[in-house]
């Protein structure tokens, strides 16, 4: 278990409007991640469902070259607004995960998607919700960027994904590992339950998801290494 205070805490100056994903704990995780990465100014960088930009923001500080890319009009606005006031070049595109930036390649690819357990099988197509819901097994996007990943890693590149241990870390590296990375969990952190996972507790536990006396959830950073 990694203490959640170790937990780098974002930019408390990034703008995060209602319907945006404001940056938490996951965030944290994940820019702490990408930290251990070999990052420079010959480094390009996807950034999918980049949400208010805090990672995409982060990666552009090291130096590197970076494009992220989300669904929503509001969070592609507030990515870029993100990226002026910090003073960082961030080029963002609205669009579908990788498809927004189809023919393209990148030395390291970074995502916090949705991966929520949901007892809605439909995802919502407006709204807050849109930034976790993930459907019944939280794996919506992860297996959809799982899938994608090595269509756009250069040889040598990386993905790094965050996503909650509710929705299968072992799943995850198995996904990524038949399609030739080389996978590993790079972090994890206990951190405690948010209001989402509480307002739905009952029904976790009756899915098996969650034990009835488990009050933290675990994250995971996944590292996949394209051979």
């Amino acid at each position: 278990m990694v203490a959640e205070t170790l937990i780098p805490a974002p930019p408390a100056s990034l703008l995060t409007p209602p319907g945006v994903y404001a940056p938490q704990w996951d965030t944290g995780l994940l820019v702490r991640a990408l930290g251990q990465e070999d990052v420079g100014s010959a480094t390009d960088v996807l950034d999918l469902g980049t949400g208010s930009g805090a990672v995409a923001v982060q990666a552009a500080r090291l130096g590197a070259r970076v494009t992220a890319v989300d669904i929503s009009r509001l969070a592609v606005f507030t990515a870029r607004v993100n990226a002026l006031l910090a003073r960082q070049r961030v080029h963002v595109r609205r669009g579908d995960l990788t498809t927004a930036v189809t023919g393209r390649s990148y030395d390291l690819v970074v995502s916090n998607p949705p991966y929520v357990p949901s007892p809605a099988a439909r995802l919502p197509r407006r709204g807050a919700a849109r930034a976790w819901e993930a459907g019944v097994d939280g794996r919506t996007f992860v297996d959809r960027i799982c899938e994608a990943a090595p269509t756009v890693l250069r040889p040598g590149g990386v993905l790094l994904i965050v996503h909650s241990g509710l929705c299968g870390t072992e799943t995850t590296l198995r996904l990524l590992a038949e399609r030739g990375l080389r996978a590993s969990i790079a972090d994890r952190a206990l951190v405690p339950y948010g209001p989402v996972l509480r307002s739905r507790r009952p029904w976790l536990i009756r899915q098996g998801l969650v034990d009835a006396h488990d009050g933290d959830e675990e994250l995971v950073v996944v590292r996949a290494e394209r051979p």
